[in-house]
């Protein structure tokens, strides 16, 4: 299910754009997928949906998303997660500048400071791109790029300044000379601009390097020269600007941003037994007293309550896990949990199952569009599809809710402190009223009246000699041949008077 991108939202004095441009057309050939770069997930969303969700608190009146390799597919998810944005076609991978050119193209009427970014840079904050905004709104600046100093450089685009340390000119590392090579301060791939200044200065973008493409970065050196007011920006963690360019690059940051919001639980109250083998999307929360166990996993919009206790080895997916709920080595997707209700080991309930306020889905138990009431107990080994159950009742191990005739699903009515055997099969529609009972191994059929039994299974019948006649020589036949040889034997009471004259046996 694809994470929806926060709808923006500003406080007085927050930072704000007229226009957010993506720049998301490029074929990520190192990814070596047939899905696009952009759209592959991490954290409960796209790289793409990380992008826009960090832009979404500047109140953009205008977001474009350049988009060219796998369009479909990247046109498709972008009306799924940002219904409002512009899917702006380039034709030709002619370089980020072009890509850049392409996009104020298609909003002509586009007017103020513009953010420009790379989609696939899924770390970015909106706390690391309003500080970006501040500065360039507060220093005047025309064209101002973010940057990160970092350990290693190699691959990346230099950030060249002057003795003042004013930026002078971004160079790729292709370009660059051994000189350059040596600065670690780098370019992260994302510009506030002013949009008419952009377009003149795109306008005029050669292509005379080694890729012989338009670069958005040679942007800044024409700028400089006219003395136009520019400005770099250091973020304060450099991992906000990672790129995610191969499948090593995309694991690395998932565990970045795993380790972010778990350290962020934890600061907020929440226990997180083992962080190396929890994961939480962004899209998920849990409370504070919450206590997640190693091999956790809390997946789209799960949340957990206030002393609820999820794993070990558990997995939910956009589940509601109220307070003091207990989870436990299971697999729930779609579900509410209610307060003080227990589910697991080993079980799986799909979705629209619902858990009322201390009931029970035990060992080896799946669920289905299954109301469980207040109380009510399906301790083991059963399938509850299509279910509503009431208040105080008990499901007998190996039960099955028959709701599916080949064509159409039934639902099964359980009543409040019902009692059904074990191996009992309820074919649906049926109704079980309050209090009634049904006889284990039995097939229901017709519905079963408040307070009686239903019984629905036939007579036993023992064919003597089977096992002699039809299995001569096996271990059966000869442990039942001794058997029989005992029950014939004159009964041995040991009757006897003991030395104190009382009777023993």
């Amino acid at each position: 299910m694809a994470s929806q991108v926060p709808s923006a939202s500003r406080t007085a004095g927050q930072p704000a754009v007229a226009g957010v441009v993506v720049l998301a057309a490029g074929q990520g050939t190192r990814m070596r997928s047939s899905t696009p770069k952009v759209l592959h997930t991490l954290g409960g969303r796209s790289m793409l949906g990380h992008v826009l969700a960090a832009a979404a608190p500047l109140s953009a009146g205008t977001t474009a998303v350049v988009v060219g390799a796998g369009r479909e597919q990247v046109e498709a998810h972008l009306a799924e997660i940002a219904p409002g944005a512009l899917a702006v076609v380039q034709e030709q991978q002619l370089g980020s500048g072009h890509a850049a050119e392409v996009a104020l193209a298609a909003v002509p009427d586009l007017d103020g400071s513009v953010l420009v970014v790379n989609g696939d840079a899924p770390l970015l904050t909106a706390r690391t791109l309003a500080a970006l905004v501040a500065a360039h709104d507060a220093a005047g600046s025309v064209f101002t790029v973010l940057t990160a100093e970092v350990e290693d450089p190699t691959g990346l685009g230099r950030i060249v300044r002057d003795e003042r340390g004013a930026p002078r000119a971004i160079v790729e590392e292709r370009d660059a000379t051994d000189e350059q090579r040596a600065i670690r301060e780098v370019n992260a791939g994302v510009y506030v601009a002013n949009a008419g200044t952009l377009r003149r200065v795109l306008a005029g973008l050669g292509t005379s390097n080694a890729q012989g493409e338009q670069y958005l970065t040679d942007a800044l050196a024409p700028l400089v020269e006219g003395g136009a007011p520019t400005a770099a920006v250091r973020a304060d963690d450099p991992d906000d600007v990672l790129g995610c360019n191969d499948r090593r690059e995309l694991a690395e940051r998932r565990r970045t941003l795993n380790d972010r919001v778990l350290d962020d639980l934890m600061r907020a109250g929440v226990t997180v037994v083992d962080p190396q083998t929890t994961w939480v999307d962004v899209t998920a929360s849990a409370e504070a007293d919450a206590v997640l166990h190693p091999g956790t996993q809390l997946l789209g919009a799960t949340t957990v309550a206030a002393g609820a206790v999820v794993g070990p080895d558990t997995t939910l997916a956009d589940c509601v896990v109220e307070a003091g709920a207990t989870v436990l080595r299971s697999h729930c997707l779609g579900s509410v949990i209610g307060p003080e209700a227990t589910v697991g080991p080993f079980s799986y309930l799909r979705p629209g199952s619902r858990l009322a306020r201390g009931s029970k889905v035990g060992a080896f138990v799946e669920t289905k569009n299954a109301e469980v009431g207040e109380g009510s107990k399906v301790p083991h080994l059963s399938y509850v599809g299509d279910a509503t159950i009431g208040r105080g009742a008990n499901i007998g191990a190996a039960t099955v809710f028959v709701n599916y005739d080949g064509v159409d699903k039934h639902r099964t009515t359980i009543g409040d402190h019902a009692r059904i055997g074990s191996d009992t099969m309820l074919v649906a529609p049926v109704t079980i009223g309050d209090g009634a009972y049904t006889a284990a191994g039995s097939v229901i059929t017709s519905d079963v009246p408040p307070g009686a039994m239903g019984v629905a299974r036939g007579p036993q019948r023992n064919v003597a000699g089977w096992v002699r006649r039809r299995r001569p020589g096996t271990p059966a036949a000869e442990a039942a041949a001794a058997a029989e040889r005992r029950a014939d034997a004159p009964e041995n009471t040991g009757a006897h008077d003991d030395d104190e004259g009382q009777q023993t046996r």
